[in-house]
């Protein structure tokens, strides 16, 4: 399975690279609404990195079917099968599935790994776990 994953969540700067990186990759933007298919938030004082985990929860309540897995595991939506429902957007336990006001389709995190090359603390990275995609 691949996935993002964050190394050490205390040494995050909250600089916001990851975000703009990931928003502007794919919406062309960032700023007001939230586009990016992760989230710093701020636990406390401390800096939390929040990442889509490939869990498959959106795909479960996924009724046209839109959403499966691939085989590395992550998650991807298929635009032309989408009815922008949002029950996606809803089921995603962690917050970081994307819906734009201007877009028919929501967007999550594809596991490219944008943000991790762009992090100035490389906290960030993909995980490829074999023994899990083959399972």
């Amino acid at each position: 399975m691949k996935k993002l994953a964050v190394t050490d969540q205390g040494a995050c700067m909250t600089c916001l690279t990851c975000e703009i990186v990931c928003a502007e990759a794919y919406y062309k933007r960032y700023g007001g609404e939230n586009l990016s298919a992760l989230r710093i938030e701020n636990k406390d004082g401390a800096p939390k990195v929040v990442v889509c985990v490939q869990c498959g929860k959106c795909a479960k309540v996924c009724e046209a079917g839109a959403i499966a897995a691939n085989p590395k595991g992550v998650y991807l939506i298929d635009k032309a099968k989408c009815v922008d429902c949002g029950k996606c957007v809803e089921a995603c336990p962690f917050g970081v599935m994307v819906k734009a006001a201007d877009r028919n389709v929501p967007s999550k995190c594809v596991a490219c790994g944008l943000c991790a090359k762009k992090c100035p603390v490389e906290i960030l990275y993909l995980k490829e776990d074999e023994a899990a995609a083959t399972a």
